[in-house]
């Protein structure tokens, strides 16, 4: 990934100014979580077993458990007083991964739930539209301007509608942690923060042919008044223009089939209107 002064790879990104809590910094607080635990698992389960090792080693002359009474060739064994041990390690074994599974459970419901939360409130929440094709992204913002470049302002819920024109496709953004299938006819949605201005890759993770490995878009994520200013410069896109070929701030912008239109650009509606417009509707 190119970074130009943003967060930079596995770097934890959030909401700076609005609290909200990332879809990267939640999947990386259960990736912590469940990689402390464990190791820690890991480590006492080790040392145990290597202490028993040692402490009951063989040794010809000496008997290494002289006070335990062993049954001898036949008779079945008897007390030994290892079920309260046993129930005990048990319960807590239950306990911890009870916990686990409904913290886990309940940070996804977050992640899931958070885009409608912060509309309900009044936060800013800029929902694109991405349409996925052989071998390409193309993203429509809410006054109907197209590119083949995902840009978007810092410390700004983006929530992602994600379908395809074709065959399967899966949209995807790594270092932001966002991710979804791309389905003919059908709708999924993804949503994500990104706390400063950089460069981010998005890639099709769903084999849908031979341009497949090709099939990338940077997403660009930009400071609000750099992003106001490039949304100003927007329109919608020509609906007589050939697919894949979109048009962009600046007059051009390159589609997945290696083509450009030929727009000429107006002014389009302020940052107020973008952030609180929904998928398919007019800012």
């Amino acid at each position: 990934m190119e970074n130009t002064g943003g967060a930079v790879v596995g770097d934890t990104v959030l909401a700076g100014t609005s609290g909200i809590r990332a879809p990267a910094e939640v999947f990386n607080s259960i990736f912590v979580a469940f990689l402390g635990l464990g190791t820690l698992v890991g480590v006492v389960v080790i040392s145990y077993t290597l202490y028993n090792a040692y402490k009951y080693r063989y040794r010809e002359d000496e008997d290494p458990a002289p006070d335990v009474d062993r049954p001898e060739v036949g008779e079945l064994p008897e007390g030994g007083g290892k079920g309260k041990k046993l129930f005990l390690s048990f319960a807590i074994s239950a306990f911890i991964v009870l916990s686990l599974v409904i913290w886990t459970y309940a940070s996804l419901l977050y992640v899931e739930g958070k885009p409608t939360e912060v509309q309900q409130n009044g936060g800013d929440v800029m929902t694109v539209e991405v349409d996925g094709f052989r071998f390409g992204w193309e993203f429509t913002y809410p006054n109907g301007a197209q590119a083949s470049t995902l840009r978007v302002p810092t410390d700004t819920v983006i929530d992602l509608s994600v379908t395809s024109r074709d065959v399967f496709h899966n949209f995807g953004i790594p270092e932001l942690r966002a991710k979804a299938d791309a389905i003919p006819g059908q709708t999924t949605n993804a949503w994500f923060v990104a706390e400063d201005p950089g460069t981010y890759q998005a890639n099709c993770y769903e084999i849908c042919g031979e341009g497949h490995s090709g099939m990338t878009a940077d997403v660009v994520a930009m400071n609000e008044s750099a992003f106001e200013e490039w949304y100003a410069s927007t329109e919608p896109a020509n609906e007589s223009a050939p697919n894949g070929t979109v048009a962009g701030a600046g007059g051009t912008d390159a589609g997945a089939n290696g083509t450009a239109s030929n727009g000429t650009m107006a002014v389009g509606e302020p940052m107020g209107a973008l952030v609180h417009a929904r998928a398919g509707g007019a800012p």
